[in-house]
């Protein structure tokens, strides 16, 4: 039976939403988290825990059980929602101790994410060229082939693509306006010829765009949901017949964005470009916080480690030779 969702229903509900109200007071849209309250809310109500008090590590526990998670990460982000939650609440005076005892799970292995190249991109893009209209998707084959070629060659989110509108695109000055994407941020995001080239193709094809309509749409109403892209990608993937070496996840669609990442990187040791007084204006890029977040989509691999240690030795002979570069 499916359960239509109307509103918080435990003792925790007003605590739940003040909670929420918080966290997106700091712009963190927390809609994932928000779904893990919704999980939490329904066990306290069906299991009829009416008060704070009798909120206890066993029913903490028990919740966790209800919602079985096979991998670490996925367990570990439920556990980890409901103990930030429980610490705010310590951290407001309305609890002395937190009930959360639980321990996050170990991650026992951990798998690469395929890096989409130049060669596995091209044939990502041609795929998606030959997809065929159907009555309520014309000029599919275009469409996904420009989000695809937007996703591999700017690193964007899916929602940031999925979200353009028509005043997001400059093309005199090759420029993507990105708007209220992560921690409501906005950036501007420059493009190269080919880019131009290839978004100004596309936007002939669709016809005048509204300044406020969306620039990836079927309806010319609502834009192509994020959701929706994915499932393209992943239904699109067996034709493609890559090859995934061991220990490397089964490509994603956000795969495209670490291949960015990276790919940007093993360009600047190519071309001489020293990376450490580089890697904040690619997190810039990104929309990330600081390089932090960005060094988590760059994947150390056989090139990367060639050319760094090219670099290194150039360096190193350098300083025997007492010598600057």
């Amino acid at each position: 039976m499916t359960h239509t969702w109307s509103d918080y229903t435990s003792c925790m509900a007003d605590k739940i939403t003040a909670f929420l109200a918080y966290k997106r007071a700091l712009a963190r849209k927390f809609h994932t988290e928000e779904s893990v309250f919704r999980l939490f809310d329904r066990y306290l109500f069906e299991n009829s825990i009416v008060r704070l008090e009798d909120i206890t590590p066993m029913s903490i526990e028990g919740f966790l059980i209800s919602r079985p998670r096979k991998s670490p990460r996925s367990y570990n982000h439920l556990l980890g929602v409901i103990r930030c939650f429980f610490s705010w609440l310590v951290g407001q005076g309305i609890l002395d101790r937190s009930p959360v005892k639980a321990r996050p799970r170990r991650a026992t292995t951990t798998r690469l994410p395929f890096l989409f190249g130049p060669s596995e991109a091209k044939r990502l893009l041609a795929a998606a060229d030959d997809l065929l209209d159907n009555p309520r998707a014309l000029l599919r084959g275009p469409t996904y082939s420009m989000i695809f070629a937007l996703l591999y060659g700017l690193g964007l989110r899916v929602g940031e693509v999925s979200r353009l509108c028509g005043k997001d695109v400059d093309l005199k000055r090759c420029l993507l306006v990105i708007r209220e994407t992560k921690f409501a941020k906005s950036r501007l995001v420059p493009f190269g010829p080919h880019m131009a080239k290839k978004l100004e193709t596309y936007l002939c094809l669709r016809g005048e765009i509204e300044p406020d309509s969306p620039v990836f749409s079927f309806t010319r109403q609502k834009p192509v949901h994020p959701c929706t892209i994915t499932q393209t990608f992943h239904h699109m993937l067996p034709a493609l017949n890559l090859d995934i070496p061991p220990g490397i996840h089964p490509p994603r669609l956000h795969d495209l964005r670490h291949a960015f990442a990276t790919g940007t990187l093993l360009r600047w040791y190519r071309t001489g470009v020293d990376p450490a007084s580089r890697l904040i204006h690619l997190s810039t890029f990104l929309g990330h916080v600081s390089p932090s977040s960005t060094a988590v989509y760059i994947s150390i691999t056989r090139d990367l480690l060639d050319q760094a240690n090219e670099r290194f030795e150039r360096l190193g002979n350098a300083a025997v030779k007492g010598v600057s570069i």
